[in-house]
């Protein structure tokens, strides 16, 4: 709450709120959230405890932190001045995720283009004599690696090729099956933006369950993927660069994907409760454009991971 009062459906220019606790509460849960889990890496079984615990404190604090932001916003303490900083706070966030993909990507290509490439190349023939610049990292009987240490395995391809029926056409594209649930998704909560700006709650909440449930299923498919890659094609992450791309990839995907569906649940749980209309509901449009976010960096993995 701020320290200064203010008239009854009157915003202030600039919402001050007073001091906090919430910043250096926080802060302590990430810290046994990192320490946990370095000590947990390197054998430490009570690391894993601490770990646990801190995650336990940061969802605490999130919790409390994000209940009195949305008084706030319910009280009236929120103006022009701080909507403009919500929008340019999530314009920064959502470039920095920009940056975090971009990062991945670039590694992508430039083992692609560079790094394989001169490994195979005549400078290092003597080095590396029976390198194989080949990529995917994988051919027939043999794989790219002169040590041997990588186990032969198979690409996840985005179609199945010899698909004799549609349930195994199903499982055998799952890449293109989660395209067309977050292709879909990305439709259903732009249909829940625009109810909500003629203040149809009903249909926004409905569309917004839809769009929570395609992320859900989104998941779970990409489980399933994950379990075939494993069992069925031998496709690890210890598989080579083209392994350790296609995971680190895709399970960063995965984990934003569990990230921007839980935003969408809470945003349809505060719709449930009236807490947005047309005129005033920064809270949505922020989800909506992490999601949006989410879909395009899908098409971007879809196209560069499994198709090329």
């Amino acid at each position: 709450m701020s320290s200064t009062s203010h008239p009854a459906g009157q915003a202030p220019y600039y919402y001050v709120p007073a001091n906090s606790r919430h910043p250096v509460m926080l802060s302590f849960g990430v810290f046994l959230v990192f320490f946990g889990g370095g000590q947990w890496i390197n054998g430490h079984s009570w690391g894993s405890w601490m770990t646990a615990a801190g995650l336990l404190w940061v969802f605490a604090i999130l919790y409390q932190w994000f209940r009195d932001t949305i008084s706030e916003s319910l009280g009236g303490q929120y103006g022009r001045k701080i909507d403009l900083s919500y929008r340019w706070a999530m314009s920064w966030f959502i470039f920095s995720e920009v940056m975090f993909f971009g990062a991945f990507f670039s590694a992508l290509w430039w083992a692609r283009q560079h790094s394989v490439p001169a490994l195979g190349s005549l400078d290092n023939a003597l080095l590396w004599p029976d390198f194989k610049s080949i990529w995917p990292s994988v051919s027939a009987g043999v794989t790219a690696s002169p040590a041997g240490i990588i186990e032969p395995f198979e690409t996840m391809k985005p179609v199945a090729a010899n698909a004799t029926g549609l349930w195994s056409w199903l499982t055998g594209s799952l890449p293109t099956v989660n395209t067309a649930l977050l292709l879909s998704s990305g439709v259903t909560i732009t249909i829940a933006h625009h109810a909500l700006l003629v203040n149809n709650r009903s249909k926004t909440i409905a569309f917004m369950w839809f769009t929570v449930l395609l992320g859900l299923v989104f998941l779970f498919v990409q489980g399933y993927e994950y379990y075939h890659a494993y069992h069925e094609m031998n496709l690890k992450l210890t598989s080579g660069v083209y392994g350790s791309t296609f995971f680190m990839l895709t399970g960063f995907h995965g984990f934003h994907v569990f990230i921007g569906m839980l935003m969408l649940l809470f945003i349809t749980l505060r719709l449930m409760k009236g807490h947005f209309n047309a005129d005033n509901h920064f809270g949505f449009e922020g989800a909506a454009w992490y999601w949006h976010f989410v879909d395009v960096v899908w098409l971007g993995l879809y196209i560069l991971v499994y198709w090329l």
